[in-house]
């Protein structure tokens, strides 16, 4: 049985502006448990990024984190994020925790070599001497598929690509027990992001390394996470094994989010989308956020936001939501489910010149 890691707990952050309070996170709790791969999803907007950005205590004023626990379990011992001296975090953060983050472009400092920056984790956190640290920085380059040869080039002198591997070699440097990666792949080509997520799933094996990982592309959630939180306005509004995500989502927005991924067999279908916009997160609604978008409201959902409740083993969902999942009906012979990647197998028919093979 797996051990919890990192258990954060009715995690608020608010920002104060002009025309109010922005609530960003609004009570997120979440289990990341030890060598697996916790994904967050959600729209942009949603509170993702605030998210880590807070259990990393890196809110800036006007935001400030309002209540909430964030436990971190190690050797051993369990300390609150959240309420841990300054002096004490600091130890922690960049050595136990570390964080790749959204844009390498603005966070990797221009006037550094990549080679400073990678060496210094190592300098800070184990003490290493310079040239011990540079033989390291050079290894952690070359594990990242950079030639150790460019310890002394500048962020400028790298792609997008590049740079990513960059953050990933600095953030691993002090071989963590908590990864939490910020969209590792926006903006780099499908290619790279292959390459990024092998990497990453690579290194979760080698080091057993528990990770979060936070994006909006349920395909890097398909390919890397052992579990998903679906956040929505600021809440997580389903947490569950990424199988049952994709194959029996309970919450009308997990169910809107897996009916828009495109599918191969359905190319001549138009794609299901969720109309409107997601909410203002000044705005507190007294009912659930995501009713005025969604396909299958009642007018009770204007009313009350239904909580959350343990629909099957490790599966909390919305109380209401239908009945039984695919898997239960597979159970009972049923149904099955469409999805089941470990004996899959498919055949896609083509052309060749007007004939049809396969």
């Amino acid at each position: 049985m797996t051990k919890p890691l990192l258990e954060v707990a009715d995690l608020r952050t608010q920002f104060e502006s002009e025309e109010g309070v922005i609530r960003a996170v609004n009570g997120v709790s979440f289990t990341v448990d030890e060598g697996r791969v916790l994904g967050i999803v959600g729209e942009s907007g949603c509170g993702k990024s605030v998210t880590a950005l807070s259990i990393m205590r890196l809110i800036d004023p006007p935001g400030r984190v309002t209540s909430g626990r964030a436990l971190f379990h190690d050797d051993g011992s369990e300390r609150d994020l959240l309420a841990l001296p300054q002096v004490a975090l600091e130890d922690i953060l960049g050595n136990r925790i570390s964080m790749i983050f959204q844009d390498p472009l603005t966070s990797l400092n221009p006037v550094l070599t990549v080679g400073y920056q990678i060496m210094e984790p190592l300098r800070v956190h184990r003490r290493m001497p310079a040239r011990k640290a540079r033989d390291e920085a050079a290894r952690l380059l070359g594990r990242v598929g950079i030639p150790g040869e460019r310890l002394d080039d500048y962020p400028h002198q790298f792609s997008g690509g590049m740079r990513q591997r960059v953050m990933i070699a600095m953030a691993v440097a002090c071989r963590p027990k908590l990864l939490i990666a910020d969209e590792p792949t926006t903006a780099l080509d499908v290619t790279t992001q292959a390459q990024i997520l092998n990497l990453l799933r690579e290194l979760k094996r080698e080091l057993g390394t528990s990770v979060v990982i936070i994006t909006h592309d349920l395909g890097v959630i398909a390919q890397l996470a052992d579990r998903v939180a679906v956040m929505y306005a600021g809440r997580i509004v389903e947490d569950a094994p990424v199988a049952e995500i994709f194959d029996a989502p309970r919450h009308p927005y997990t169910r809107a989010l897996v009916a828009s991924i495109p599918r191969l067999n359905e190319w001549h279908e138009r794609l299901p989308t969720i109309e409107g916009a997601p909410p203002h997160l000044r705005d507190e609604r007294r009912g659930c956020a995501f009713e005025p978008r969604c396909a299958s409201r009642v007018p009770r959902c204007a009313q009350e936001r239904p909580p959350l409740v343990e629909l099957s083993a490790g599966h909390p969902a919305p109380a209401g939501s239908p009945g039984k999942s695919r898997h239960e009906r597979a159970k009972d012979g049923r149904d099955a489910p469409r999805n089941n990647r470990a004996d899959q197998k498919l055949y896609h028919p083509a052309r060749v010149f007007r004939r049809k093979e396969g």
